[in-house]
């Protein structure tokens, strides 16, 4: 027993390199996989009767790709930059709203209201959240339209005693563990489905019992982790981090009361959250949109809460300085994209690794298929790409192996959405969102990773003997 605690004294003290540091090596590996990997790429043709473009399986074809020089190198890395510009400023006005509230008082009060309310079961608010989200990205795809509320939960987490991780996860991990054990999500299941030819939304009966395994495992660890927590902070992961700028509550501890003003701030960011989801699920809002409301919310608030345009504006500047660093991150994966897709050897790896799947075993080619998903996602962004690539190549390929196309849809399913929570490619911008490192974040991630990397191994096998 004393060795099993001293091993595991050992690993949850591993020191991971500075964020910068990490990111570095993986911009420097890809460097090497340009010079390396043959640049390649599918032919693509627009279907009309889709309604999107579609890559035609059998036409892979060798190209004169772009491999970077040393200047090219910071070069990718600016573009990452400008290109992610519209998420950066997602994360400066989201962040400030966030700001304002802290500032004027109004997140002191409401929390308080809300330990009076619920006393000594604050804890609920996990499993309740992560229902919620995970609901959401299950049934609606909803996944990129939560991003705002991020920092929200991420500030009302950390005034309930816990840290802003438990915040920020209680959405993130939520939402995309329902993105990913999803049900009828048109943007994954439904696209995929589409495209392998396999009827829309068949098979849901056992993509229900998936979502429910998989959400409730999500929920005892993030659980698991907010207790040990609250219980002893040093225990948080960024516990001593000099890259975090801890969420303190702004002005006295005592004065928690609800004022006039403090109620219709509250009002404003209820009714705020109202705007975010009737946006992005009736008006077709996305970045943009979501960013526009943040600013002309963070001003109203600002004022409503007693400030005048002079302090509204200082108070601004001010919350920008704790979520530079965060933006600096989500900048640079995007570099790491840019190169990728310059030196176009994204069609060549999937091209590569769909060619390692024949095999007699219908047991090992799901398993495979699945492990071909999770990579592959680090290397093209955005669920429907990665569906419109490798559907028409797998799909047919589950057949020749005697496996049905649903399982392709699963493999892709689950490979591809778990990965959005590991690959820093994918994750940086909820990391930026909850002010936390991405060193910091694999030390809380990779566990729960692992655990859902071998449930899927599980349930992909599983669906291979049913005959799903």
């Amino acid at each position: 027993m004393l060795k099993r605690t001293k091993w595991k004294d050992k690993l949850l003290h591993i020191k991971l390199p500075h964020t910068y540091v990490l990111l570095t090596m993986i911009l420097l590996a890809v460097v090497v996989m340009a010079y390396v990997i043959p640049s390649g790429q599918y032919d693509r043709v627009f279907d009309e009767a889709a309604n999107r473009t579609v890559v035609l399986p059998d036409s892979f074809h060798y190209v004169a790709g772009k491999q970077p020089g040393l200047f090219d190198i910071f070069l990718s890395v600016y573009r990452g930059y400008v290109s992610a510009a519209n998420i950066l400023f997602l994360v400066v006005f989201a962040y400030g709203f966030v700001y304002m509230l802290n500032k004027n008082g109004t997140l002191h009060a409401a929390v308080h209201a809300l330990i009076r309310l619920v006393g000594d079961r604050t804890q609920l608010l996990i499993p309740v959240g992560m229902v919620l989200f995970g609901l959401l990205g299950s049934t609606l795809g909803i996944f990129e339209e939560t991003y705002g509320l991020v920092p929200v939960f991420a500030g009302i987490m950390a005034a309930l005693g816990y840290d802003t991780l438990v915040g920020g996860v209680v959405v993130y991990v939520g939402v995309a563990t329902g993105f990913a054990a999803a049900t009828v999500n048109p943007f994954s299941v439904g696209i995929a489905q589409t495209i392998a030819e396999v009827p829309l939304n068949s098979g849901v009966w056992f993509r229900a019992i998936v979502f429910v395994v998989f959400e409730g495992v999500a929920i005892w660890y993030v659980m698991r982790y907010a207790h040990m927590v609250k219980a002893d902070p040093t225990k948080s992961v960024l516990y001593n981090c000099d890259e975090v700028e801890p969420l303190q509550m702004a002005g006295d501890p005592t004065d928690v009361a609800m004022t006039g003003r403090r109620r219709l701030c509250l009002v404003l960011f209820v009714g705020t959250i109202g705007i975010l989801l009737y946006g992005t699920t009736c008006l077709g809002w996305y970045i943009d949109e979501l960013s526009a409301m943040f600013l002309a919310m963070m001003f109203v608030v600002g004022v409503a809460g007693g400030s005048g345009p002079t302090q509204v504006m200082q108070d601004f500047i001010e919350s920008t300085k704790s979520v530079v660093p965060s933006i600096l991150i989500i900048g640079f994966t995007r570099g790491i994209l840019i190169t990728m897709q310059e030196a176009m050897i994204s069609d060549t790896i999937v091209h590569a690794l769909s060619s390692l799947l024949k095999t007699s075993n219908p047991v090992l080619s799901a398993i495979g298929m699945l492990v071909l998903q999770s990579l592959i996602n680090f290397f093209i962004d955005g669920s429907s790409s990665q569906a419109t690539i490798t559907m028409p190549i797998l799909a047919p390929a589950a057949e020749l192996v005697g496996m049905s196309r649903s399982i392709a849809v699963l493999a892709y399913q689950l490979g591809h959405s778990f990965a959005d929570i590991f690959w820093p490619t994918a994750c940086a911008l909820c990391c930026g969102l909850m002010g936390v490192p991405i060193n910091k974040w694999y030390k809380f991630i990779t566990p729960l990773f692992g655990i859902l990397f071998v449930m899927e191994f599980v349930f992909i096998t599983a669906a291979v003997f049913i005959g799903y």
